[in-house]
């Protein structure tokens, strides 16, 4: 990262920007375009989501009102409102969805070595999705209920980032175990859901594919048992069954052998059932790798509490898959560089430095890690923060 440029063009450095051209030629994103292009629009939209901005005449008169910045951005002329409105108009979206897989190439390496608090060396994925509600009369294209609209973020994240692998966006109709047929499982990896997705036929494929699912097992599941294995009761555990499913479809779709652990919640009084096809490893650590799903709640949280997704700059589902996948590459960008650089406290405090300080010229290292920064108590909700880790 070089003196004298803006911070916010040394976080734009780990844009790859061949790459960008490449996806430029692919999905043809700049035919007959002259001034405004690809990397001035990723410009434009992460500056929106660093710094908060409500709309896209916000983001265009405060880049504006820097000439000198914004020349050095990259833009030869003012930015004009409906030219960026275009752009996330027409423009595919798939891009920013690319643009984004080769910065989670680059994050997923450096938070490998992450210490989860597991006695396995698998990875381990979440999966879950969540609505963002929208007003039907602004996106009657993702009508959901008979007076609003909403999409649904289904969202599958590296446990050891947590770094978002894979984001499917659809209407907030589309039931959560559909997206099963839209994943490429891993071999030998864990993924674990809640019980919105036990559906017998699709954890088969799971299973087939050399993977290995964690789930809460729903309230009418019908088992028969064909063995069980000691467990330590002091640890919480209550059974480890080994078994197959009792009702004739439910075996049909999983032939499998099946094992079902019962776990008492001492913080919820509750007794609660995990459904694994992994018969190896000790019944304590299916109950872990299932506690550990609580990070994927948290992503949600600081998605929809802190990213710019529930207020759009657009309204046609390419202008909002833009924004949405514009907003993963900047926090993609910012937990690449917390870790690069091996910063001290957390993701939040490098974001809210990145926030409040893009057009200083200040080498990113020395701003990050000499500035003496005490986290904002009123942080305005549309700034992009991140949960604390």
């Amino acid at each position: 990262m070089n003196t004298g440029r803006y911070v916010i063009s040394q976080l734009l450095d780990l844009v790859h920007w061949q790459t960008l051209s490449r996806l430029v030629e692919r999905y043809d994103a700049e035919a007959r375009v002259r001034h405004f292009g690809c990397r001035q629009q990723l410009i434009c939209m992460a500056f929106a989501q660093l710094t908060w901005r409500e709309g896209l005449r916000d983001i265009a008169d405060c880049l504006n009102a820097r000439p000198n910045a914004r020349y050095h951005l990259g833009f030869r002329e003012p930015i004009a409102k409906s030219t960026l409105a275009d752009a996330n108009e027409q423009r595919d979206w798939r891009l920013w969805e690319d643009l984004a897989k080769s910065l989670i190439g680059k994050a997923r390496p450096l938070y490998a070595g992450e210490d989860i608090g597991l006695d396995i060396e698998n990875t381990v994925y979440a999966l879950d999705s969540t609505t963002v509600d929208l007003s039907l009369t602004l996106f009657p294209w993702a009508d959901f209920r008979k007076t609003k609209a909403g999409i649904k973020l289904h969202t599958q994240i590296d446990l050891r980032g947590p770094i978002p692998t894979c984001i499917f966006i659809t209407g907030a109709r589309q039931h959560d175990v559909l997206w099963l047929d839209e994943l490429v499982f891993e071999p030998g990896a864990f993924y674990v859901m809640d019980r919105g997705y036990m559906d017998f036929k699709r954890l088969d494929l799971i299973a087939r594919s050399g993977a290995f699912f964690v789930t809460r097992a729903k309230d009418n599941l019908r088992f028969s048992r064909q063995r069980s294995q000691p467990v330590d009761m002091g640890t919480g555990l209550r059974s480890d069954q080994i078994g197959k499913p009792s009702l004739p479809k439910a075996r049909q779709d999983f032939p499998s052998l099946l094992r079902k652990v019962r776990f008492f919640d001492e913080e919820t009084g509750r007794d609660l059932i995990f459904l694994t096809n992994n018969l190896d490893i000790p019944a304590l650590t299916v109950a872990t790798i299932y506690r550990l799903r609580w990070r994927i709640e948290l992503f949600f949280r600081w998605i929809k509490g802190h990213l710019r997704i529930k207020h759009y700059y657009g309204t046609s589902p390419n202008a909002v898959k833009t924004q949405i996948w514009i907003a993963v590459c900047v926090y993609l960008m910012v937990a690449i560089i917390h870790k690069q650089m091996d910063l001290p406290g957390t993701l939040h405090r490098t974001l809210q430095l990145l926030s409040v300080h893009p057009f200083e010229k200040t080498p990113l290292h020395e701003l990050l890690t000499e500035t003496d920064f005490r986290p904002f108590e009123s942080m305005d909700s549309n700034q992009l923060t991140l949960w604390n880790l």
